[in-house]
């Protein structure tokens, strides 16, 4: 099994041969490439010395989990079919606001952003001044292509309570200001989550907003603290961020 994979590579007129063995080839390929990119040395060693069910199993654990609309727009909470099941069945039991909000943050982790809005507007037709509701259907608009809609929802969270959900809810507000070509305000919402948070979410986005400005020298300072982080987060945070470190690589790359 060693090195399996320059061995399949060294035989390459078989692979044409076998239309099989060159698909499994190709998507073992793209899983490795992919895993050494994201830093993932290990699952990088156990599909470079296996072939195919190790990049099968990369791709089912970590690449699908990273390939969802929402990647980088993480709600707290995650997402399951068997809490799905869970929430449905309370529904159809009780039909409090609570459940349906927590439904629709599952269904929001997993990327289905329809059927989060309806269960956030169901939540507030239950409760109509819960404000983590009213945040998260701001933030699911926003995901949607829909900042109009979602700009007065998320300003009147802001005007309550402006680090509601430690920042994540301004952080939609500015990307919503940003897609509205509110270019301006959008920026001093970022500079103030930047002064607040390091999320590279917020920083690259920053840095995004500088670069369209002319100012190069800021979006660098912005780029470099989240790459500087980046090598000494966890595991899991560098997981959970690194759609915002390839983005920030790329405008560093551009910017040269």
């Amino acid at each position: 099994m060693f090195a399996a994979l320059t061995t399949t590579l060294e035989n390459w007129p078989l692979l044409l041969a076998n239309p099989v063995s060159l698909v499994i080839t190709v998507f073992q390929i793209w899983m490795f490439v992919h895993a050494l990119r994201n830093r993932e040395w290990i699952w990088a060693a156990f599909i470079f010395i296996g072939w195919g069910i190790s990049a099968l199993w990369y791709y089912l654990m970590v690449y699908r989990a990273t390939a969802s609309s929402v990647s980088g727009f993480e709600l707290p909470g995650a997402g399951s079919r068997k809490r799905i099941r869970e929430l449905q069945s309370q529904i159809h039991h009780i039909d409090n606001a609570v459940h349906h909000f927590e439904l629709g943050d599952v269904y929001f982790q997993r990327g289905n952003l329809v059927e989060a809005e309806k269960c956030y507007r169901a939540a507030l037709e239950r409760e109509p001044k819960d404000i983590d509701a009213r945040a998260h259907l701001g933030q699911c608009l926003v995901r949607l292509k829909r900042p109009a809609e979602a700009r007065p929802i998320l300003e009147g969270v802001m005007n309550e309570k402006p680090d509601h959900d430690y920042g994540y809810t301004m952080m939609a507000l500015a990307e919503a200001l940003g897609a509205l070509s509110e270019t301006d305000n959008a920026i001093l919402y970022w500079q103030h989550i930047t002064q607040n948070h390091s999320y590279p979410r917020a920083k690259v986005q920053l840095a995004e907003l500088y670069v369209a400005q002319s100012q190069p020298d800021k979006a660098r300072a912005e780029l470099k603290d989240v790459l500087s982080d980046d090598i000494h987060a966890p595991a899991f945070q560098r997981r959970r961020d690194r759609v915002w470190i390839r983005r920030a690589k790329s405008l560093m790359r551009r910017m040269k």
